[in-house]
C-alpha cells in the first residue's frame, strides 16, 4: 500500500489533478466558518466558541473571521515584510538575500553559495535547508518548489493573509547557530504591541525542543502541541534580550496580536518572519488553563472589520 502511495506521489498529472480538486472544494464547496469549525473540532475536541471567545484559540479563529487589515498581508509575505523591517527598525536586522523568483525556471543552483535557505514567501513550512548544495536531489526539490508556487495557502488554514500574495520564492543566507545548525527560533508573542511571553525554539529540524519563558526570563511550564519541552535544559538569557523585546514593540504595534519571531547569531539580533496565527489558532495547551490566560492577554477589535472574499 505505501508502494502505491509513493507510485502516486510521484505522478505529476495525479498530483497535479488532486491539488486542483482540493483547491475547488475548499474554494467554492465549504464556507471559511464551516471550514474552521470543522477543524477546530477535529484538531481540539471541542466546539469554536465565536460568541463569547475566551480562549486564546477561540480568539484567533475569531479574528480570521472578523479582523482585516491590509498591512497584516504584507508583513505575513516573507519578501515584502523585509521592506517593512527596513523603514520600521533598519536593515541591519534583515537577513542576507541572495535572490527573489516567481519561478523555478529562475533558479541558478551552480550561482548560489553551497549553503542557504530558499523559503516559499506565501505561506508557512515552505522551506528547504541546504547544508550542501551537491547533496541535495534539485529534481525533486524544483518539483516540490512548483506545486509550492501553484498553491494558494490560505485554503489550506483560513489565514486570509495569504489569500492575495504573489507566490515567490526567496533564497536568504544559511544561518549558523552556536552547535554550526540552524540557530535558535526566538519567537515574542506580542498582544496590542506587547510582548508577553517568549517562545525558544531549539533544534527545529533534528531533535526539536520548545522552551517558554516570560520577560524577565523565567522558565513558563507550556506546552502548546505536545512539543517537546525540557526544563533541565533551559537555555541561555540572550544578552540582547531587551534590544529584542524593543523590536518586537515595534513590529506588532497595531496588531491585535502577533508573534515576532527572531534568531540571535554570534549576538546579532536577525528578524525572522511575523506570525499572526500560532499554530493556526489550533495549538493543543498543556496546561489547559495557560489558554485561558493568553486569551486574556488579546483584546478583539470593538467592530468587525470582515474581510469581502
Amino acid at each position: 500500500m505505501n508502494s502505491i502511495k509513493a507510485a502516486l506521489r510521484d505522478n505529476q498529472l495525479i498530483v497535479f489533478v488532486y491539488d486542483k480538486f482540493r483547491s475547488f472544494y475548499y474554494q467554492y464547496l465549504i464556507s471559511d466558518e464551516q471550514f474552521i469549525r470543522k477543524e477546530f473540532r477535529r484538531r481540539l475536541g471541542r466546539e469554536l466558541d465565536l460568541d463569547n471567545p475566551i480562549k486564546f484559540n477561540d480568539k484567533l479563529q475569531y479574528l480570521k473571521l472578523n479582523w482585516y487589515d491590509p498591512m497584516a498581508t504584507k508583513c505575513a509575505d516573507k519578501y515584502e515584510v523585509r521592506e517593512i523591517v527596513r523603514e520600521k527598525i533598519g536593515e541591519k536586522y534583515l537577513n542576507e538575500l541572495f535572490g527573489v523568483y516567481e519561478s523555478v525556471d529562475e533558479i541558478d543552483i551552480d550561482k548560489l553559495p553551497n549553503k542557504f535557505v530558499i523559503k516559499g514567501t506565501h505561506g508557512s513550512g515552505f522551506n528547504i535547508i541546504c547544508k550542501n548544495k551537491s547533496k541535495i536531489n534539485w529534481q525533486l526539490e524544483f518539483r516540490k518548489m512548483r506545486r509550492w508556487l501553484r498553491t494558494n495557502y490560505y485554503l489550506r488554514k483560513r489565514e486570509w493573509v495569504y489569500k492575495d500574495q504573489k507566490p515567490r520564492l526567496i533564497c536568504e543566507k544559511f544561518l549558523t547557530g552556536e552547535d554550526g545548525d540552524i540557530p535558535k527560533d526566538y519567537k515574542v508573542f506580542c498582544f496590542s504591541g506587547e510582548p508577553k511571553i517568549l517562545c525558544v525554539d531549539s533544534g527545529r529540524f533534528t531533535s526539536q525542543v520548545k522552551n517558554f519563558y516570560d520577560l524577565q526570563w523565567n522558565y513558563v511550564d507550556l506546552r502548546i502541541n505536545n512539543k517537546v519541552t525540557d526544563s533541565n535544559r533551559l537555555d541561555g538569557k540572550p544578552n540582547c534580550l531587551s534590544e529584542m523585546l524593543d523590536l518586537a514593540r515595534i513590529l506588532s504595534k497595531g496588531f491585535p496580536h502577533v508573534r515576532v519571531d527572531f534568531y540571535i547569531v554570534e549576538d546579532r539580533i536577525i528578524f525572522g518572519e511575523l506570525t499572526f496565527w500560532h499554530a493556526s489558532g489550533m495549538g493543543a495547551f498543556k496546561p489547559e488553563d495557560f489558554e485561558t490566560t493568553m486569551g486574556s492577554w488579546l483584546v478583539l477589535p470593538q467592530e468587525k472589520q470582515r474581510r469581502r472574499l
